[in-house]
């Protein structure tokens, strides 16, 4: 049975969510469908990328992976599918499939769209979900698609480098409201070099140690550490970091900024 993730920034507030779950199990009954997220902040690329990433490698091989992400950033031509890594990943062309790999996808075909349907979510569903019908079927790639297409290609938000200092935006504020920033557990290690830190944001809050569990600290007190993803968190035990630091990620700046990519930053200096 073929196994299928969705993610969206469809929210769960309507119907669309179940209506898009329904259209792919006419294609197929046998889809065993896995939800990753539907509560994507709308046109907030990097967040979408680090859900998207962290989520997808966690999977069995062959899985097909339906992102369903800022589906109209402009008229949409073609939906893609990619096969990278043994994963299968389906979605709009619109730059978020490099910024999730960080890299370009091992072979990508356009699926075009029919000129006379109306373009909306269920429809970009059904495309979609008969894709994954016909290579569940045994057709391959370029059996189904345009081979060698020209696609959109963004890069993923990177931090920014010194040689006494490093900086990262904040990507996502989780349910707790802890920080996640984009610099990793590999980076941190390879910048520090062995060397003493502190980790400063909001001007005046440093932190100097990398506790391995929110536990480490009284409850109260705030802490950093590598979360699961292996991404430098913030946070406080027993607290909520984002709103007590009155950090702040795209979101929480208000719509009219929602083509703008607004992060606050942490640095981390060597000592």
């Amino acid at each position: 049975m073929p196994l299928l993730t969705l993610t969206s920034d469809i929210g769960q507030q309507d119907y669309l969510v179940g209506a898009v779950k329904g259209s792919l199990l006419q294609i197929n009954p046998s889809f065993t469908l896995v939800d990753i997220s539907h509560a994507i902040s709308p046109f907030n690329y990097p967040q979408a990328a680090y859900i998207c990433r962290n989520a997808i490698k966690q999977f069995p091989s062959h899985t097909f992976h339906l992102l369903m992400v800022n589906l109209f950033e402009k008229k949409p031509q073609q939906l893609l599918l990619a096969w990278h890594k043994e994963q299968y990943i389906l979605c709009a062309d619109n730059g978020l499939l490099t910024m999730i790999l960080e890299d370009k996808p091992d072979m990508v075909i356009g699926l075009p769209l029919d000129p006379k349907a109306v373009k909306d979510t269920l429809h970009f569903a059904r495309v979609m979900g008969e894709a994954v019908q016909k290579i569940h079927a045994g057709a391959g790639l370029q059996d189904i698609g345009l081979p060698d297409v020209t696609f959109i290609e963004k890069n993923h938000l990177r931090p920014l480098f010194g040689e006494n200092w490093m900086e990262g935006q904040i990507i996502f504020i989780d349910h707790f409201e802890n920080i996640v920033v984009n610099i990793t557990r590999d980076q941190f290690e390879e910048h520090r070099k062995g060397r003493r830190f502190k980790i400063v944001f909001k001007r005046d809050e440093v932190i100097d140690k990398i506790a391995e569990s929110y536990a480490d600290v009284p409850e109260g007190e705030k802490l950093a550490l590598f979360n699961s993803a292996g991404y430098l968190e913030i946070a406080i035990n027993k607290g909520n970091a984002a709103g007590l630091f009155g950090l702040q990620g795209f979101t929480e700046r208000g719509q009219h900024l929602q083509n703008r990519l607004f992060y606050q930053t942490v640095r981390i200096m060597f000592l």
